[in-house]
């Protein structure tokens, strides 16, 4: 049982009201006679210091308040009054307000955390540059699977005519019958029939040594050759390309050198012929080589020749020029005979060819 509090828990039998008669242990601290004080005011409920005695008790001020206790009350009234009175008084509290963070600390505590987190500007760089690399990548690809070139128009088509050699006919080439029309001596009509194809190869054995050495800085790529004879099958003529290493500026330097120093025109770099065994040029050798032509081209990675000879065999002691065999008055046995105008006429007519292949072959379709 708590202990009794002077002057409050004192009250007469013939005062107790129906509450406390039914709750013995409650008290409403509210006036039930005319000795009784008045009830305080809402904000002196609680009060800041311990109550003092009313006149009604007669007790002293000091005996109106008990001793701290440190066990609960079995009522619990008394003890959260009590709670309540030792209550620090705090006369103001202080406004506190909400500001943004300083994150100066938690960069010295966890600069690791930072660090890890990639720069806006530095991320958008990285993705532009790799987006950049796939762009260039893929132009890059598309342009090998099709075959382009990275540059102009010119040097595109002067590559796809250095393949044409592995993907063609050889009848595209080399056509079984060729139409030499006005291409004889006085503008007569030439029909030239092929009568053996060369298997392709390099070009070994193919030219005189010095003409090697000459054509050497171009390269030998493909080598293809084709011997004809004409309707009479008196003369057979073989012609040549020779698909080159060189790019368009090599070829360029090339074609200039032989036409400065003329090197078409000298009796030391002739191409050699091709004698096809049981045809009628199986007797064309070296001997009977009688007049020739070479032509390098500059839009194409080719060096284009012709050379004929007697069909029978007879061996020719001084060969001569094409274009010196067909210029009016000349006297020469391979001019008489008309085998300037063979070997020019069907190397014409063989460079034309090739020209269409490699010209449909480099155009765009519509």
């Amino acid at each position: 049982m708590p202990p009794s509090v002077p002057g409050r828990d004192a009250e007469p039998p013939g005062r107790r009201t129906p509450e406390s008669s039914r709750f013995p242990k409650l008290r409403l601290d509210r006036g039930t006679g005319p000795d009784d004080p008045p009830p305080p005011v809402a904000s002196a409920r609680f009060p800041d210091a311990p109550p003092t005695a009313g006149p009604a008790t007669g007790a002293p001020a000091s005996a109106a308040v008990p001793p701290p206790r440190t066990e609960p009350s079995a009522g619990g009234i008394v003890e959260t009054t009590e709670r309540l009175h030792r209550r620090p008084f705090v006369p103001d509290r202080p406004v506190v307000t909400l500001a943004q963070p300083d994150t100066r600390a938690v960069a010295a505590t966890r600069p690791w955390r930072l660090a890890l987190r990639p720069r806006p500007r530095a991320a958008a760089a990285a993705a532009c540059l790799v987006l950049g690399l796939g762009l260039i990548g893929g132009a890059a690809t598309g342009s090998w699977l099709t075959g382009e070139e990275t540059g102009d128009g010119a040097r595109g088509a002067f590559a796809v005519a250095g393949s044409l050699w592995h993907s063609t006919p050889v009848d595209r080439f080399f056509p079984p019958t060729v139409d030499g029309t006005g291409a004889g001596p006085g503008g007569a009509d030439r029909t030239w029939t092929r009568i053996a194809v060369a298997p392709d190869s390099g070009c070994q054995d193919a030219f005189d040594p010095l003409l090697r050495q000459v054509l050497a800085p171009a390269g030998c790529l493909r080598l293809l050759r084709a011997t004809y004879t004409d309707a009479t099958r008196s003369h057979v003529t073989t012609v040549g390309l020779l698909f080159t290493r060189a790019d368009a500026a090599a070829m360029g330097v090339l074609h200039s050198r032989f036409k400065d120093e003329g090197l078409d025109r000298r009796t030391d770099l002739l191409p050699r012929p091709y004698a096809a065994k049981g045809t009628v040029a199986a007797a064309f050798g070296d001997a009977q080589r009688a007049s020739w032509t070479i032509s390098v081209l500059t839009d194409a990675p080719v060096v284009v020749y012709a050379v004929s000879g007697f069909a029978d065999g007879r061996t020719v002691t001084e060969p001569q020029p094409a274009a010196d065999a067909l210029k009016a008055g000349a006297t020469t046995a391979p001019a008489q005979a008309g085998l300037g105008n063979e070997a020019a006429g069907l190397a014409d007519r063989v460079e034309a060819a090739l020209r269409r292949t490699f010209a449909s072959a480099t155009e765009k379709p519509s």
